[in-house]
């Protein structure tokens, strides 16, 4: 159990002195705004010995922290999942830097504001050689034009650019601002540092609840831990709204136990970013062909919880089916169709199960490519031989029959089925595109068309 002993106090004074972070007056709070701030925001960590998680780019010896600490940062983007520490990383960067450090929000600046910050930023290194950050929170919402007007003010070192965004850069932002900054990925917290969030607040006096006679339960806190899904943002508020809509019990505590913390947290959080749509919707179809059916179920599923449109996923099975399968085992494309089907006729809720079973069977179906192959190849002799006629005996015969009477065309059932006969225009004259692989049906499929072949070679054609 994780108690504190005072209850119900906030010193004004001290949360709002607490949070001096920017050094500018743009950033300063007075005590009435700083207390009705979320917890989670009064909690941002001040330092970088107070910051914790990302230890794959914070720790003694990377080159974020050396940067950061000889105030020698260059212009960098920040991107990652909710709540994993992209604002607080900036923060503590303007708190460590001597020089200016201006916020903008691309949301609700543009053109016009940037301009004026680059000005006011040229002007301070005249007349102070003091150099300005730039923090621009959301950066992926600027669209090129406004991204090209900080250009020159990057190139020029008129400004350091310090980008914050949930979007991978690579995808939602322009290639010259990419170009001109480092990419730090910030990753979702571990389950241990999110824990160490929550504890810290509920200790701490100063800006979080440890003026609260609070009684937490173990269980509560891994709840709070669960449903934050790596967002420390989301915990914290989670807990705030426990405590405060927690009435105290008679001894004058508050509890917060699993039944409070499950309310409070409702369901897992499952978001999914443009970036993250495309990685996860490619795990998937790897899956698929790579005949895993346990990751394709879960990345599938873990798609459909996030919002994903579930025709959306059978359209790819659909894909797989005929492009990794085919003719390896044709009924894997029928199995997915009458899923889809299915699905179509019975929605979501009974429609799952059709779903999964056309994963499964997609998965655990011999896999070849050599259909996809020998479309591509066909393609590729179109493209080169267009204009190639139709041998003379294979022509309708319903309107040349006066140029040919068709006696030379050999009409395989006469033959057994088969007979040696060239079907494609002289300019391709045998060449082959469909080469039947060693998997599933297709391994029948090569030894009848080796076999009928030789058998006809053999006959002298029939």
């Amino acid at each position: 159990m994780y108690k504190n002993k005072e209850r119900y106090r906030f010193p004004l004074d001290k949360i709002a002195g607490g949070v001096q972070l920017w050094g500018m007056d743009l950033f300063d709070f007075t005590p009435n705004t700083r207390i009705n701030a979320p917890l989670s925001d009064r909690m941002r960590p001040r330092t970088l010995d107070e910051f914790f998680g990302q230890e794959h780019i914070i720790n003694k010896n990377s080159l974020l922290m050396r940067a950061i600490r000889a105030d020698r940062l260059g212009s960098c983007i920040f991107y990652g999942p909710p709540g994993t520490g992209k604002t607080t990383l900036a923060s503590i960067i303007a708190a460590n830097t001597k020089g200016e450090f201006v916020k903008l929000n691309a949301v609700s600046s543009g053109v016009a504001d940037a301009k004026k910050v680059i000005e006011q930023a040229r002007d301070s290194i005249k007349l102070y050689g003091k150099k300005t950050y730039l923090l621009l929170d959301e950066c992926h919402r600027w669209n090129k034009a406004q991204s090209d007007c900080v250009l020159s003010a990057i190139e020029d070192g008129s400004i350091i650019f310090i980008g914050s965004t949930t979007e991978n850069p690579y995808v939602s932002m322009t290639p010259a601002i990419v170009s001109r900054c480092r990419i730090f990925e910030l990753l979702p917290l571990s389950d241990s540092d999110v824990k160490k969030g929550i504890e810290r607040a509920l200790s701490d006096s100063e800006r979080g609840l440890g003026n609260y006679d609070i009684e937490i339960s173990d269980e509560a806190i891994s709840q709070f831990v669960w449903g934050a899904n790596g967002d420390l943002r989301n915990a914290l508020n989670a807990l705030e709204l426990a405590a405060l809509s927690s009435p105290p019990n008679s001894d004058g505590k508050i509890v917060i136990d699993l039944s409070v913390a499950e309310q409070s947290v409702q369901r897992k959080a499952i978001s999914v970013d443009d970036s993250m749509y495309y990685d996860m919707l490619s795990a998937f179809c790897k899956s698929l062909r790579g005949s895993d059916p346990d990751a394709a179920l879960y990345w599938a599923f873990r798609l459909i919880e996030a919002g994903c449109d579930p025709l959306m996923i059978f359209r790819r099975v659909l894909a797989h089916a005929d492009e990794d399968v085919g003719t390896a085992d044709s009924n894997a494309l029928t199995v997915a169709v009458s899923a889809y089907q299915a699905y179509e006729r019975l929605g979501l809720a009974e429609g799952k199960q059709a779903l999964a079973h056309a994963i499964v069977y997609v998965c655990t179906a011999p896999k070849s490519n050599a259909v996809y192959l020998a479309m591509n190849a066909a393609i590729d002799a179109v493209k080169r031989t267009g204009d190639a006629r139709v041998p003379h005996y294979l022509r309708d015969r319903s309107y040349s029959h006066a140029v040919d009477d068709g006696s030379e065309y050999k009409y395989p059932h006469d033959y057994g089925g088969y007979v040696k006969q060239q079907y494609l225009p002289d300019s391709l004259a045998g060449e082959k595109f469909y080469f039947p692989k060693d998997s599933g049906r297709e391994k029948d499929i090569k030894n009848f068309l080796e076999e009928v072949i030789n058998k006809t070679e053999t006959n002298g054609g029939k």
